[in-house]
């Protein structure tokens, strides 16, 4: 692979570091050329790391330009890389005449990029984001990077996300702690507590956060110093705001400093208080030398960190918490301990230098795999997306894995409410759900339509809903695009016109349809549909695998619970003859805990009223229990409920996550597809909401506890296994182009 980079020459900071060790490294395998458009630092190091590195200075873009085009056609490139606004602009320029493929790399929000520089921003700013929006992909330096780019109109398929690799190798000459002190005219204790940061003083580092929430935790720990490297505009001000608060003698202000190691070195308590990053190295490096950390909830840190469990974090600009945090891990030396090995140990696991050259090669691999394969496949997805369920999310991240793996480029296009939020959460391209034009004129260009996951043929909660799906059906296949209906529920569908309507539509219009239990297939054979291909399968949802520990940890953590706790989830809807129940459901919450040791957590599927239903049951109980009051992402939702030691759902997709881990199941049926799913599984321990009485709830959980054990759990997942491969195998059918 031949790799031409285009970079300013005068970046500092994560910039320089990323650049500079990742072309090093793929220098070893690749063909690597850099061009500065200014001589200095960043090309001399560059020179020493063995870079092959051109300089293009001229006095004009239009001569720099010249000699770039004279450059591209004496060696044959494969790709132009780009880094910051002087190189996003000469690639921009340079690509008629290349005929590459664009890729750059944002390593910051470019609206920040001149924050107190009015006159670079009118000028540099606007240049790069012309150039931005000329590139033919784009990766950003982290996955908030990534989500910020989509949030600003870029097409999802079009970005890639990256991290700043980190060397994990530390110097084992550094200087002691009290040289590091005498070089730099420290005047600390020798016991002296240290929390630190390295970064630019200026207002996007937010550094006075970190004073005045460090002279909130001097208070209580007397040991606490603070050290300070780095330079800018807002050095006078931070002085004098350190002199304010009564901590100048506690502070030290390094100035640029060049030895970072024994910087870090002599640190216990690294910190970030940005308001704005995307992965930043500062974290990183502080891990490389196990400090405990606490930084600000921006940019891709909460990949990094997961709060509670390798570190903590607080939102940006809130110092009291801060403080609070430093004064905790100041007194707690096990502590620090502890969650500066977990950091250390997961930036040495994902964080490396070694994967992030991986995951660059696989960028670009797959940029010029794309641009070689020709036309590639267009999916559109339709289904209750958006709304804010952790079930249907569920499905359609599942659709979507799917897909992908078994056609790495294809277009996805996918109908929701909230298209932005799909587009954020999802990272597809997405538009409103009934905006019928655009539905139309997606069809035109789709290979494939997947009516995909959940009940979306009924009309107990809407008619108007339904009457929308159908025509989605019909309008795909009148475009002549094979419609695939996925991993459905069927019905209830009761008005008459309706089921005959429906029968008609599914009947003329659906290639094939795959079902998660087997009355809908009953439902289907009712409503007269036989010509389509019918297969019993699973919900897509099923397998779906679940966030990390530490993630979930983390979750769990935040809402006050201990991961190791014993608990029984509880998911709940509002629903007709709820309210009636709500006594005796919370008095079978308490029986688990009096009785079986187990502490009630209730447990949102939807953002929506979930919530609202668990509480009317809660301020009921007597023992103690949790509400948590926001649906959590599906896939941690899918983490926290196999941590239940049972789970008891009126929700479907509370049942299905649970039953993909193995979790005892106790169904409180409202709707005939909940105990079609169980029947299905041949689960047997579920009860009518009418018929619900606290003694046959608490019967029904001691009965599904009593009757588990990991042969019967190891057995439902290869079931479930089993029933989701029919899935897959007829996506993969229809993805090759067979109806059949």
């Amino acid at each position: 692979m031949n790799i031409l980079t285009l970079i300013s020459g005068g970046d500092i900071g994560g910039a320089k570091t990323h650049v500079l060790t990742l072309l090093r490294e793929l220098s070893k395998t690749d063909r690597v050329c850099m061009v500065c458009f200014t001589e200095g630092e960043f090309a001399a190091d560059a020179r020493d790391m063995g870079i092959d590195t051109r300089i293009i200075a001229n006095r004009s873009p239009l001569a720099d330009l010249r000699e770039l085009k004279k450059l591209v056609d004496s060696e044959k490139f494969d790709i132009i890389h780009s880094h910051g606004a002087r190189g996003n602009f000469m690639a921009a320029l340079l690509k008629r005449h290349a005929g590459l493929p664009l890729l750059t790399t944002v390593h910051s929000d470019p609206k920040l990029d001149y924050m107190g520089r009015p006159l670079a921003r009118v000028t540099y700013g606007l240049a790069n984001a012309l150039a931005l929006r000329r590139m033919d992909n784009l990766t950003g330096v982290s996955a908030s990077m990534t989500e910020l780019l989509i949030s600003r109109g870029f097409e999802p398929d079009k970005l890639f996300t990256i991290y700043n690799g980190v060397e994990m190798d530390t110097p084992e000459d550094l200087p002691g702690r009290g040289e590091f002190y005498a070089a730099h005219g420290i005047d600390f204790p020798a016991d002296s507590i240290n929390v630190g940061i390295a970064a630019r003083l200026n207002p996007v580092k937010d550094i006075a956060t970190l004073i005045r929430g460090f002279a909130i935790a001097a208070e209580a720990s007397p040991r606490l110093r603070l050290l300070i490297a780095g330079e800018g505009p807002e050095e006078a001000m931070l002085k004098a705001l350190a002199e304010e608060l009564g901590v100048a003698d506690k502070v030290a202000f390094l100035g640029w400093i060049s030895d970072t190691d024994a910087f870090y070195a002599s640190l216990d308590i690294n910190t970030l208080t940005s308001l704005s990053e995307t992965f930043p190295y500062a974290l990183t490096e502080g891990a490389r030398y196990s400090l405990a950390t606490v930084s600000s909830r921006v940019g891709g840190v909460p990949a990094l960190i997961d709060s509670g469990v390798n570190g903590l974090l607080f939102e940006p600009g809130d110092y009291e918490k801060l403080g609070k945090a430093l004064a905790m891990l100041a007194e707690n030396e096990n502590v620090r301990r502890i969650m500066a090995q977990r950091l250390h140990d997961k930036v040495a696991a994902e964080f490396s230098l070694e994967a992030t050259c991986r995951t660059q090669r696989e960028i670009y691999e797959t940029i010029l795999r794309r641009q070689k394969g020709g036309k590639r496949k267009n999916v559109v997805i339709c289904g209750a997306y958006g709304r804010g369920n952790s079930g249907d999310e569920a499905i359609l991240r599942s659709i979507l894995n799917e897909v992908r793996e078994l056609e790495h480029d294809a277009v996805i296009t996918v109908l929701s409410v909230n298209p932005r939020e799909t587009r954020y959460y999802h990272r597809v391209r997405s538009v409103y759900s009934f905006n019928l034009f655009s539905f139309a004129r997606l069809c035109r260009s789709a290979d494939l339509y997947i009516n995909g996951g959940g009940s979306l043929i009924q009309d107990v909660t809407s008619r108007r809903s339904l009457w929308f799906y159908l025509y989605t059906l019909r309008c795909a296949h009148r475009r002549g695009v094979p419609v695939l209906m996925y991993g459905c529920g069927i019905g209830p569908v009761n008005r008459e016109y309706n089921r005959r309507l429906a029968g008609r539509i599914i009947d003329n219009c659906a290639d094939c349809i795959t079902l998660r239990e087997d009355g809908s297939a009953k439902e289907l054979a009712d409503m007269g549909v036989t010509r389509p291909e019918i297969l019993l399968a699973a919900d897509p949802s099923l397998l779906l695998p679940s966030a990390g520990e530490a993630a979930v940890n983390s979750l769990m953590l935040t809402e006050g619970l201990d991961p190791k706790g014993k608990y029984i989830g509880f998911a709940l809807r509002l629903w007709e003859g709820f309210a009636e129940k709500t006594a005796d459901i919370a008095a079978a919450a308490d029986f688990t805990y009096e009785k079986l040791g187990l502490t009630p957590v209730f447990i949102p599927i939807s953002s929506v009223s979930d919530a609202d239903a668990a509480r009317e049951v809660a301020r009921l109980m007597k023992a103690p229990h949790h509400v948590i009051g926001k649906a959590p992402e599906s896939d941690v939702v899918i983490g926290l409920m196999s941590r239940m030691s049972a789970v008891v759902s009126m929700r479907l997709h509370g049942l299905i996550f649970s039953a993909g881990h193995g979790v005892p199941l106790v169904g409180l049926v409202y709707d005939p597809k909940v105990s079609s799913f169980l029947n299905y599984l041949g689960l047997e321990h579920y009860v009518d909401l009418a018929d619900v009485t606290a003694e046959r709830l608490s019967a029904l959980i001691s009965a599904a506890l009593a009757e588990f054990s990991p042969e019967t759990r190891e057995a439902a997942i290869r079931r479930l296994v089993d029933k989701e491969k029919v899935n897959r195998e007829v996506l993969a059918r229809f993805l090759a182009g067979s109806e059949n």
